[in-house]
C-alpha cells in the first residue's frame, strides 16, 4: 500500500535504487513520507534522477542537479518516463547559483565523502527549518568524518542507515 513504481533503465547514469547508497536514501525517504510530505526537494548528484523522481511521485517539486552532462540528460529522460517531468527540473552543472538563497524541505546529497564535507555550509543553508538532509555516497568508515562536518551546524542526527559497506546519514534542521 502506498508504494510507487519507478522505472529506471540501466544506463550510463548512476542510480537504479539497488546500490547501498541509493537504497539508504530511498529508505530514509520512505521513513519521512510516513510523517510528512516534503513540497520542495533538492537532489545534489542526481545521477539517473531516481531520488528526485521518488520524491516527486507523491507530489513534491524537485530540483535535480548533476555535474555530468550525459547523466543529466538521462535523468531528464527518466523523469519523462516516470511521468514526473512537470515536477522535476534537471540541471546540468555545479548548481550553486540555482540553490543560492533557496531553501528546501528535503535535500538529498548522494555523492562522495570529500564533496559532502566541502559542501556542508551550502547544503545546510539549503535546508529549510524543520527540513531534512539525507547524506550518502560514503563508506561506513567515512561516516564519522561526515558526521563531524555537519554536527556543529545546528542539525540533529536522526538516523544512520547502514547497507553493506555503505552508510546513509539523516539529519533534521530544527
Amino acid at each position: 500500500n502506498g508504494r510507487k513504481r519507478i522505472w529506471i533503465e540501466a544506463s550510463e547514469a548512476f542510480g537504479t535504487g539497488h546500490h547501498g547508497t541509493t537504497w539508504g536514501c530511498l529508505m530514509a525517504l520512505e521513513h519521512i513520507l510516513r510523517h510528512r510530505r516534503p513540497r520542495r526537494v533538492l537532489d545534489i548528484g542526481a545521477g539517473s534522477g531516481v531520488l528526485a523522481i521518488a520524491a516527486a511521485k507523491p507530489g513534491a517539486d524537485a530540483l535535480a542537479i548533476e555535474i555530468d552532462q550525459r547523466a543529466a540528460a538521462i535523468a531528464a529522460i527518466n523523469t519523462e518516463q516516470n511521468k514526473v517531468a512537470s515536477r522535476v527540473e534537471v540541471i546540468a552543472g555545479d548548481g550553486a547559483r540555482y540553490i543560492a538563497g533557496k531553501q528546501f524541505d528535503l535535500v538529498f546529497a548522494n555523492i562522495l565523502m570529500r564533496p559532502l564535507i566541502r559542501l556542508a555550509p551550502k547544503l545546510v543553508r539549503a535546508v529549510a527549518p524543520g527540513g531534512t538532509i539525507i547524506l550518502s555516497g560514503l563508506l561506513r568508515q567515512q561516516a564519522p568524518l561526515v558526521r563531524e562536518a555537519y554536527a556543529n551546524r545546528g542539525l540533529i542526527l536522526e538516523k544512520q542507515i547502514p547497507r553493506e559497506a555503505w552508510m546513509t546519514l539523516v539529519w533534521r534542521k530544527p
